[in-house]
């Protein structure tokens, strides 16, 4: 898939224009993301020199976009009669979806195994009945990775 991703309160704390702390989890789910063959897109309202530290953040961690505020890397506004700022993603993740941001290892859940929210939480629901009570014990990525 190809995955947009926003910066400020998606992968960093919302301290815009300053760097926040890196959310929990956030680079190394999104990295492992890339290890299974999905294109991210940096989608972020940040330009010049806070666009420049923004991917120098990730970079010094190890994550580089396949594209950044555009559908492809080679994309140019003045040079493609189609050019439009409205992305041609799969799916995106933003502190700002409808329901907030959920955890980095829902995240991956979800992309990982096509699921919905709603399937998501159907899911969880079935496994509190199949268990006839809640392992409070056994976190999210616990039974992600073991």
């Amino acid at each position: 898939m190809i995955i947009a991703i926003d910066f400020d309160g998606t992968i960093v704390e919302h301290k815009y224009p300053e760097i926040g702390r890196e959310i929990p989890f956030a680079i190394e789910t999104l990295k492992r993301l890339q290890a299974d063959r999905h294109k991210l897109i940096l989608w972020t309202v940040r330009e010049g020199r806070l666009l420049d530290e923004a991917i120098e953040f990730c970079r010094e961690r190890g994550l580089e976009f396949y594209a950044i505020n555009r559908d492809y890397p080679e994309e140019e506004k003045g040079k493609n009669s189609h050019y439009s700022r409205k992305l041609k993603a799969d799916l995106f993740i933003d502190d700002r979806n409808l329901g907030g941001l959920p955890d980095w290892g829902t995240i991956y859940e979800m992309v990982k195994n096509k699921l919905s929210y709603e399937t998501l939480l159907d899911h969880y629901e079935q496994d509190r009945e199949d268990n006839g009570k809640e392992n409070k014990n056994k976190g999210l990525f616990k039974r992600l990775f073991g």
